[in-house]
Protein backbone atom coordinates (compact mmCIF):
# COMPACT_ATOMS: atom_id res chain seq x y z
CA UNK A 1 0.00 0.00 0.00
CA UNK A 2 2.90 2.26 -0.71
CA UNK A 3 3.89 2.37 2.96
CA UNK A 4 7.69 2.71 3.78
CA UNK A 5 8.90 -0.23 5.79
CA UNK A 6 10.49 2.05 7.72
CA UNK A 7 7.16 3.08 9.03
CA UNK A 8 5.64 -0.62 10.02
CA UNK A 9 6.32 -1.98 13.43
CA UNK A 10 5.49 -5.99 13.22
CA UNK A 11 4.09 -6.35 17.08
CA UNK A 12 2.25 -9.73 16.42
CA UNK A 13 -1.47 -9.73 17.49
CA UNK A 14 -3.00 -8.75 20.80
CA UNK A 15 -5.57 -11.06 20.80
CA UNK A 16 -3.07 -13.96 21.37
CA UNK A 17 -1.92 -11.57 24.08
CA UNK A 18 -5.48 -12.21 25.77
CA UNK A 19 -5.84 -15.77 25.01
CA UNK A 20 -2.94 -16.51 26.68
CA UNK A 21 -4.15 -14.24 29.84
CA UNK A 22 -7.67 -15.91 29.78
CA UNK A 23 -5.32 -19.36 29.91
CA UNK A 24 -4.47 -18.60 33.54
CA UNK A 25 -8.21 -18.44 34.15
CA UNK A 26 -9.10 -22.09 34.41
CA UNK A 27 -12.71 -23.42 35.52
CA UNK A 28 -14.62 -21.44 33.23
CA UNK A 29 -16.53 -24.20 30.91
CA UNK A 30 -20.16 -25.19 32.49
CA UNK A 31 -20.54 -28.11 34.86
CA UNK A 32 -23.21 -29.29 32.02
CA UNK A 33 -20.35 -29.16 29.14
CA UNK A 34 -18.10 -30.16 31.38
CA UNK A 35 -19.95 -33.14 32.17
CA UNK A 36 -20.50 -34.10 28.74
CA UNK A 37 -17.02 -34.02 28.03
CA UNK A 38 -15.44 -36.06 30.85
CA UNK A 39 -12.59 -37.80 29.66
CA UNK A 40 -13.12 -38.40 26.09
CA UNK A 41 -11.32 -36.98 23.16
CA UNK A 42 -12.84 -33.90 22.23
CA UNK A 43 -13.60 -32.09 18.69
CA UNK A 44 -14.55 -28.38 18.91
CA UNK A 45 -16.63 -26.99 16.16
CA UNK A 46 -17.24 -23.29 15.09
CA UNK A 47 -19.04 -22.65 12.06
CA UNK A 48 -21.02 -19.44 10.45
CA UNK A 49 -19.58 -18.29 7.10
CA UNK A 50 -21.85 -16.93 4.64
CA UNK A 51 -20.13 -18.62 2.01
CA UNK A 52 -21.47 -21.93 3.50
CA UNK A 53 -24.73 -21.19 3.80
CA UNK A 54 -27.03 -23.86 2.05
CA UNK A 55 -25.25 -26.78 0.71
CA UNK A 56 -22.29 -26.14 2.24
CA UNK A 57 -23.52 -26.18 6.05
CA UNK A 58 -25.12 -29.73 4.58
CA UNK A 59 -21.63 -30.83 4.11
CA UNK A 60 -20.06 -29.54 7.50
CA UNK A 61 -23.01 -31.12 9.31
CA UNK A 62 -22.36 -34.52 7.72
CA UNK A 63 -19.20 -34.55 8.10
CA UNK A 64 -18.61 -33.90 11.57
CA UNK A 65 -21.49 -36.67 11.74
CA UNK A 66 -19.55 -38.71 10.41
CA UNK A 67 -16.75 -37.97 12.47
CA UNK A 68 -18.41 -38.31 16.05
CA UNK A 69 -19.84 -42.22 14.70
CA UNK A 70 -16.46 -43.46 13.47
CA UNK A 71 -14.03 -42.13 16.01
CA UNK A 72 -15.69 -42.03 19.31
CA UNK A 73 -14.62 -38.75 20.60
CA UNK A 74 -17.29 -35.94 21.79
CA UNK A 75 -18.42 -32.56 19.68
CA UNK A 76 -19.10 -29.72 21.29
CA UNK A 77 -20.35 -27.04 18.93
CA UNK A 78 -21.31 -23.91 20.33
CA UNK A 79 -24.40 -22.67 17.54
CA UNK A 80 -24.32 -19.23 16.14
CA UNK A 81 -27.91 -17.20 16.42
CA UNK A 82 -28.06 -16.93 12.58
CA UNK A 83 -31.04 -19.19 11.52
CA UNK A 84 -29.23 -20.37 8.06
CA UNK A 85 -26.60 -21.61 10.84
CA UNK A 86 -28.79 -22.91 13.31
CA UNK A 87 -31.23 -25.00 11.15
CA UNK A 88 -29.64 -27.19 9.64
CA UNK A 89 -27.48 -27.64 12.40
CA UNK A 90 -30.32 -28.29 14.46
CA UNK A 91 -31.93 -30.55 11.74
CA UNK A 92 -28.69 -32.59 11.26
CA UNK A 93 -27.01 -32.63 14.20
CA UNK A 94 -29.49 -32.06 17.70
CA UNK A 95 -30.07 -36.20 17.81
CA UNK A 96 -27.19 -37.62 17.11
CA UNK A 97 -25.23 -39.02 20.23
CA UNK A 98 -21.99 -37.90 21.06
CA UNK A 99 -22.72 -34.05 19.95
CA UNK A 100 -23.89 -31.70 22.35
CA UNK A 101 -24.85 -28.48 20.42
CA UNK A 102 -24.72 -24.95 22.61
CA UNK A 103 -25.22 -21.28 22.29
CA UNK A 104 -21.95 -19.66 22.03
CA UNK A 105 -19.61 -19.58 24.73
CA UNK A 106 -18.45 -17.38 26.77
CA UNK A 107 -14.99 -16.04 26.02
CA UNK A 108 -12.94 -17.58 29.04
CA UNK A 109 -15.04 -20.35 28.44
CA UNK A 110 -14.36 -21.03 25.03
CA UNK A 111 -10.66 -20.61 25.72
CA UNK A 112 -10.86 -23.71 28.36
CA UNK A 113 -12.55 -25.44 25.44
CA UNK A 114 -10.21 -24.92 22.87
CA UNK A 115 -6.78 -25.76 25.04
CA UNK A 116 -9.12 -28.92 25.73
CA UNK A 117 -9.87 -29.75 22.38
CA UNK A 118 -7.96 -32.46 20.85
CA UNK A 119 -8.90 -31.44 17.25
CA UNK A 120 -10.77 -27.89 16.33
CA UNK A 121 -12.62 -27.69 13.34
CA UNK A 122 -13.58 -23.91 12.50
CA UNK A 123 -14.28 -21.30 9.55
CA UNK A 124 -13.59 -18.93 12.05
CA UNK A 125 -10.51 -16.65 11.31
CA UNK A 126 -10.03 -15.77 14.93
CA UNK A 127 -9.76 -19.12 16.02
CA UNK A 128 -7.10 -19.88 13.05
CA UNK A 129 -4.67 -17.24 14.67
CA UNK A 130 -5.23 -18.45 18.71
CA UNK A 131 -5.55 -21.95 18.53
CA UNK A 132 -1.52 -22.24 17.36
CA UNK A 133 -0.47 -20.87 20.99
CA UNK A 134 -2.68 -24.29 22.15
CA UNK A 135 -0.42 -26.82 19.61
CA UNK A 136 -3.64 -27.76 18.40
CA UNK A 137 -4.47 -29.11 14.53
CA UNK A 138 -7.01 -26.72 13.05
CA UNK A 139 -9.39 -27.86 10.19
CA UNK A 140 -10.21 -25.16 8.44
CA UNK A 141 -13.62 -25.34 6.48
CA UNK A 142 -13.22 -23.44 3.76
CA UNK A 143 -12.16 -23.63 0.32
CA UNK A 144 -9.36 -21.08 1.14
CA UNK A 145 -8.20 -19.11 3.72
CA UNK A 146 -6.58 -15.19 3.74
CA UNK A 147 -4.25 -17.09 6.54
CA UNK A 148 -1.87 -19.01 4.93
CA UNK A 149 0.61 -18.45 7.57
CA UNK A 150 -0.72 -21.39 9.40
CA UNK A 151 -1.11 -23.50 7.00
CA UNK A 152 2.30 -22.95 5.65
CA UNK A 153 3.39 -23.67 10.10
CA UNK A 154 1.86 -27.10 9.73
CA UNK A 155 -1.01 -25.79 12.43
CA UNK A 156 -3.85 -25.22 9.83
CA UNK A 157 -5.03 -27.41 6.98
CA UNK A 158 -8.09 -26.69 4.39
CA UNK A 159 -10.80 -29.35 3.97
CA UNK A 160 -13.17 -27.39 2.63
CA UNK A 161 -17.34 -28.42 3.54
CA UNK A 162 -17.25 -31.83 1.86
CA UNK A 163 -18.71 -34.33 4.39
CA UNK A 164 -16.39 -37.44 3.24
CA UNK A 165 -12.71 -35.35 3.25
CA UNK A 166 -13.78 -33.25 6.84
CA UNK A 167 -13.97 -37.02 8.73
CA UNK A 168 -11.29 -38.12 7.17
CA UNK A 169 -9.13 -35.26 8.12
CA UNK A 170 -10.41 -35.44 11.86
CA UNK A 171 -9.65 -39.02 11.74
CA UNK A 172 -5.78 -37.97 10.65
CA UNK A 173 -5.85 -34.99 12.87
CA UNK A 174 -7.16 -37.04 16.39
CA UNK A 175 -3.90 -40.13 14.95
CA UNK A 176 -1.45 -37.50 14.47
CA UNK A 177 -2.01 -34.37 16.43
CA UNK A 178 -0.66 -31.34 16.16
CA UNK A 179 1.70 -31.16 13.53
CA UNK A 180 2.89 -27.29 13.59
CA UNK A 181 6.31 -26.43 13.35
CA UNK A 182 7.66 -23.83 15.76
CA UNK A 183 5.87 -20.64 17.28
CA UNK A 184 2.34 -19.48 16.65
CA UNK A 185 3.22 -16.92 13.48
CA UNK A 186 0.76 -14.63 14.98
CA UNK A 187 2.35 -13.83 17.80
CA UNK A 188 3.90 -14.77 21.39
CA UNK A 189 1.47 -13.31 23.98
CA UNK A 190 3.74 -10.00 23.96
CA UNK A 191 2.53 -8.00 21.35
CA UNK A 192 1.07 -5.19 23.93
CA UNK A 193 4.09 -4.62 25.36
CA UNK A 194 5.96 -4.02 21.83
CA UNK A 195 3.24 -1.88 20.72
CA UNK A 196 3.60 -0.02 23.83
CA UNK A 197 7.48 0.46 23.05
CA UNK A 198 7.02 1.08 19.70
CA UNK A 199 4.77 4.53 20.64
CA UNK A 200 7.38 5.31 23.20
CA UNK A 201 10.04 5.46 20.99
CA UNK A 202 7.66 7.58 18.14
CA UNK A 203 6.26 10.19 20.54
Amino acid sequence: ENVSTKLIQVTGNTAIDALLWTLKRPGQLSPSVREFIQDQRLILVTAHRRESFGAGFEGICEGIQQAAKRFGACVVFPVHPNPQVREPVQRLLGKTPGILLCDPLPYPAFVEAMSRADVILTDSGGVQEEAPSLRKPILVMREKTERPEGIKAGYSKLVGTDAGKIARAVGAALRTGCTGRGKNPYGDGKAAVRVVKALEKKF
